[in-house]
């Protein structure tokens, strides 16, 4: 069966809040333990394939289970069997209960005949469920205490899933954000077999979850191919910002996840019905912005101020290289848990699970793809043999419009085929790099404008950046030339 689902995290301040929340003020509410022992092949691939074997006792019995990923964040593919046995220990698991299932198919398919298992971590929970009726669907609140454990380490574990038991799956997000606004949960994409399989790797920390491949075909409505889309920009999102959101993070977390942001708003244009941004797009760059100067600071002062601090060397200045005089900006973890964020992400959520029924049989996507795409490299074209008239603003746009239609490209390359696409993608994919460096060194240069001219050090770096612009932009003009004179896959 397919499992609706949505799980956040509870703050500590908040926990007491939400158990009695939970429990409510009946007596229809259950309190479990749950204990259970998840298993995987001695190499991990049932984990590496998002697969998921559990054997767990609930009360007097034993449930096994076999769970992997769905179409979305909201959806898991799950089958329960119960099992016979009554003892303490725990039996060994048997994959082919799962057989004739979907979920048991990938199951099989990577164990093989008689694959060993192992196990690899438990989990000990104290759950408190109530279902609940909202307008249009029956949910099931499950709030979950207790530990993760692997060896010798272990995670705390405090969280609420709210399940979608039959109906809407928009009352499922309508719940989730009332509970998000009453006491600042927040989102978690992260099941507890990932946060179990990091823990037994001897780690909390996610690998970053970069752009995926869509699957698009001439035959797909409007409707299904902007689901398609939608899904996998908001992905990379949710996983990203989930990483983020717990507190342990690197900043190629925040790199994919404001390329995933990128990948949105330009897939929200893509299949806009008129040219007006709506309040998902404002949300995206608002989130965008607010984890800009974290990218500044790696991506941007730390590479020039050591090209900076190279060029003092070499021409004898004996100066250190001044500091960026941009602050930290805010904290990517408390952007990312703000309520603000925690709003956007689930209504980004609702727009790529659920497609509207007059969008579900629309007419069929390639037609006004195409003529999207026709229009924005005309446009992309007229900047382009104009560069040298542009000034610094109108040069950002030309770049932005360039990540635009590149990544419009990736999302319908089923429309075209990726050998068609692919001298246009490329002759993008060098724009884009010469572009990219020529804005970041103007983001520099006026970043240190604003700095009092009185250093030597931040005029020898104001010397150096102006002359380095232009140097690249100059750099621009062959990559500007060869996307002018690459004919696209729809001219014929």
């Amino acid at each position: 069966m397919t499992e609706i689902e949505l799980k956040f995290q509870v703050p500590a301040e908040s926990r007491a809040a939400v158990a009695a929340a939970v429990a409510g003020r009946g007596a229809t509410a259950r309190t479990l333990r749950l204990q259970a022992a998840y298993f995987d092949s001695p190499d991990g691939r049932l984990a590496a394939a998002g697969v998921a074997l559990r054997l767990r006792r609930e009360g007097a019995r034993w449930v096994q289970t076999a769970k992997a990923a769905g179409e979305d964040a909201m959806t898991r593919l799950e089958h329960n069997v119960p099992r016979r046995e009554r003892t303490a220990a725990v039996p060994e698991p048997e994959p082919a209960l799962h057989a004739g299932t979907p979920v048991g198919e990938r199951l099989a398919a990577l164990l093989g005949e008689g694959g060993e298992l192992v196990c690899r971590y438990r989990t000990d929970i104290r759950r408190t469920l109530r279902s609940v009726r909202r307008p249009g669907a029956l949910l099931e609140l499950a709030f979950d205490q207790g530990r993760i454990v692997a060896g010798d380490a272990s995670a705390p574990v405090c969280e609420l899933e709210i399940e979608l038991l039959r109906g809407d799956p928009a009352a499922l997000l309508a719940a989730a954000r009332d509970w998000v606004a009453r006491h600042g949960l927040w989102l978690d994409v992260r099941s507890k077999a990932e946060r179990g399989t990091l823990l037994a790797a001897g780690t909390q920390r996610a690998s970053e979850r970069k752009a995926g491949a869509v699957a698009l075909d001439a035959a797909m409505s409007l409707g299904a191919a902007r689901r398609a889309v939608l899904g996998e920009c908001v992905q990379q999102v949710v996983v990203n910002a989930s990483q983020i959101a717990s507190g342990d993070f690197g900043d190629a977390h925040v790199h994919q996840l404001r390329v995933g942001l990128r990948r949105l708003r330009s897939a929200l244009a893509l299949f806009a019905a008129d040219a007006e941004p709506d309040a998902l797009d404002a949300g995206a760059a608002a989130l965008f912005r607010a984890l800009g100067a974290a990218r500044d600071r790696v991506a941007i002062a730390q590479p020039l101020g050591e090209q900076i601090g190279a060029a003092m060397r070499a021409a004898g200045v004996a100066l250190a290289v001044p500091a960026w005089p941009v602050g930290a900006g805010e904290d990517p973890v408390q952007a990312l848990r703000s309520a603000a964020a925690q709003a956007w992400l689930l209504a980004a959520l609702q727009a790529s699970a659920v497609v509207a029924a007059d969008e579900a049989g629309a007419a069929e996507a390639e037609a006004p793809l195409k003529a999207r795409l026709a229009a924005w490299h005309r446009q992309l074209r007229r900047s382009a043999r104009r560069f040298a008239e542009l000034d610094e603003e109108a040069r950002h746009r030309l770049r932005k419009r360039v990540k635009r239609l590149r990544y419009a490209l990736e999302f319908t390359r089923g429309l075209f085929g990726a050998k068609k696409l692919a001298r246009l993608v490329k002759a993008l994919a060098e724009l884009r790099t010469r572009l990219g460096a020529l804005n970041d060194a103007g983001v520099a240069l006026q970043a240190l404008r604003a700095v009092p001219a009185t250093d030597p050090a931040v005029n020898f770096a104001l010397g150096w950046l102006t002359a380095r612009c232009a140097a690249l932009a100059d750099e621009c003009r062959p990559a500007l030339e060869r996307f002018v004179t690459t004919r696209p896959p729809w001219k014929r």
